[in-house]
This record gives C-alpha cells, sequence and structure tokens, in this order.
C-alpha cells in the first residue's frame, strides 16, 4: 500500500530555554525562520501556516527543587505545547514544532500520543539525539528538564509532566528508536537498560552505517502508524552545527543525517515534527539553523533526484 504524506503543515513556535542548562534556545524558533523554513518548505509543495508563537512564563534561572529546575514553568510551556500540537492534529494538519528546549517534547509528544488514541493508530518515535534524555530527578546531576522528556513520556517523573494529556504513561519505551546516542550519564545508563530503550548509539552507527541503522529502527511501520520524529539539533556532529547549548563530538556526518532524513521520508509516513536545542546565541553566522533547516527539506522529501513513494507491507 502507498502512503500519501500529509501535505498541510502548520509551524508552531515553542521560544523557550526553560528546562535547558544554557540560555539562548528561546531564539531558536526566529531563527529557523531566519534561515527560510517556510520557504523551504512551500518549495516541497507544502502548505505551510506559520502559527506565530506560544507564550509561558519567563526563565527565573533558579537552582532545582527537589531535583527539577523550574518545574512550574516546564509544566505551564509542555501544557501550551500540548494543546497548540493537539489541535493541529484535530484540524487535519501535520504539526512542526519549533522549539526551545527538548524539554517540550513532553508536550508535543503527549499530544501526538493522545491524538493516535483517538483515532486508533499505533506510533512510533524517532528520537533523534546525542542524549539519551532518560534522566529522573533523583539521577539527574543538573535538574535540568530538557534531560527527562523520554522518561517523563515513559511515566518516570511529576504528575505535572506525566499526566499532560491525561494518560500516564503517555507512551511505552518499546515505541521509541532513538538514534545518534553518545552522551548518557551514570545512573541514567542503568534506567535505560532497565527500561530495555531502543538505542542505536553512535557505536552501531559506526558498525553497521547509517543505511542499516534506519532500516532497523523503521522495520516495524506499516499504513497504519504515526511517526513522529523529534529532532534535537545537538544529534548532528558539533563541528556541522555549533549552535547547541550541549555539543558533543562524534556525531553524525552532514551525508549520514541526509540518509537518515531521507529514509524517514521515503516511508511517507512522518506525521508530526520536534525541531529543538537550536541556540543561536551559539552559533555562527546561523550556520546550524541553516543545516537544519536543510535536513528539514529532506524530511519532507527534498532529494537529488525524483523518487517514488516507498510501498509499506501490509
Amino acid at each position: 500500500m502507498t502512503v500519501t504524506p500529509n501535505l498541510h503543515v502548520s509551524l508552531i513556535g515553542a521560544p523557550t530555554d526553560i528546562g535547558a542548562g544554557a540560555r539562548g534556545a528561546s531564539m531558536g524558533p526566529e531563527a529557523l525562520r531566519v534561515a527560510n523554513i517556510v520557504e523551504i518548505l512551500k518549495g516541497q509543495g507544502l502548505d505551510v501556516l506559520d502559527s506565530g508563537n506560544l507564550f509561558g512564563p519567563a526563565n527565573p534561572w533558579l537552582p532545582p527543587v527537589n531535583g527539577y529546575r523550574h518545574l512550574f514553568e516546564v509544566a505551564a510551556w509542555n501544557q501550551s505545547v500540548h494543546d497548540a500540537v493537539y489541535h493541529e492534529l484535530q484540524s487535519g494538519r501535520l504539526p512542526i514544532l519549533m522549539g526551545g528546549d527538548h524539554c517540550l517534547g513532553i508536550g508535543s509528544i503527549s499530544a501526538v500520543a493522545r491524538h493516535c488514541r483517538d483515532i486508533g493508530k499505533k506510533l512510533r518515535i524517532i528520537w533523534l539525539d546525542a542524549h539519551a534524555d532518560f534522566n529522573t530527578n533523583t539521577l539527574t546531576p543538573s535538574g535540568n528538564v530538557h534531560g527527562m522528556p523520554v522518561a517523563c513520556l515513559c511515566g518516570y517523573g511529576p504528575p505535572e509532566l506525566t499526566g499532560i494529556g491525561g494518560h500516564t504513561p503517555a507512551i511505552s519505551s518499546t515505541w521509541v528508536k532513538q538514534i545518534g546516542i553518545r552522551s548518557v550519564d551514570l545512573g541514567e545508563k542503568h534506567l535505560v537498560y532497565q527500561e530495555g530503550l531502543d538505542v542505536f548509539d553512535m557505536r552501531f552507527i559506526d558498525e553497521v552505517g547509517m543505511r542499516g541503522t534506519m532500516q532497523a529502527a523503521l522495520a516495524d511501520l506499516d499504513e497504519d502508524t504515526h511517526l513522529h520524529v523529534s529532532f534535537d539539533v545537538d544529534f548532528l556532529d558539533a563541528e556541522l552545527a555549533p549552535g547547541v547549548g550541549t555539543t558533543v563530538l562524534g556525531g553524525p556526518t552532514y551525508r549520514e543525517a541526509q540518509l537518515c532524513m531521507e529514509m524517514i521520508a521515503d516511508t511517507g509516513l512522518m506525521a508530526s515534527l520536534d525541531i529543538v536545542e537550536l541556540n543561536p546565541a551559539l552559533d555562527v553566522r546561523n550556520q546550524t539553523a541553516h543545516v537544519a533547516v536543510d535536513l528539514v527539506g529532506s524530511l519532507f522529501g527534498k532529494s537529488t533526484l525524483m523518487r517514488r513513494p516507498q510501498r509499506i507491507a501490509g
């Protein structure tokens, strides 16, 4: 069966660094706009609606309380993200969350999971990141919630975060495929192992290549799958993408990242997207934003040659 992608996309800006350890991700949405994300997406034949930016509490820049920094503010931002993403999905549009830091994935994916429960679709999540983001308040060395979103979505966390979307846990860890991981905190490693999280780390990519990695990560998709991509820009090698708050050397190259995005696009199943952790304050002439937008274009089908839609078994 050939899958027809949704050609109606909505951009949702979430200008906050509330869950991060460095200031600046709040400028990410505007940097993506400056890098012509609207024009790039329209160039792929998409109907693009830029719905502007959400509003939420200012960053008080306080130390953690009970292992969480800014829990009230993080919950408020994620509720706003949830409501906006869920509204676009209900309207039949493909939401693109422009962060902002990766704590916002809690609200975004909670909304996607709620939508999938509504319509009876299978959810799969491709988590492109240098980090596993599976910390808890007792494991975290920093208290920054951008290191906790996957754990919160899987039910490890306070009810203010695990209950967004009305279902705890919002997702099963078996729905998540993490790609590009190369930095996991010591205590976090044990929880990742205990939970059985499906992690394709950089060693795996080194050994089997990006093609083999993506074939494994996308193997259980079918026409009834809602595929969500959560793209943390620090997924990319630090030399390629310096404009992030938590750079880690040894990430995917430009061509590896392009192949990753192109193989996701080939499925025709991507139905929601996060772009997070872009920090223009640490960038060089908006280089990272331009690379990110270029890769997002590939997620929506930009390629060197015209390619026929992939057929999904089922």
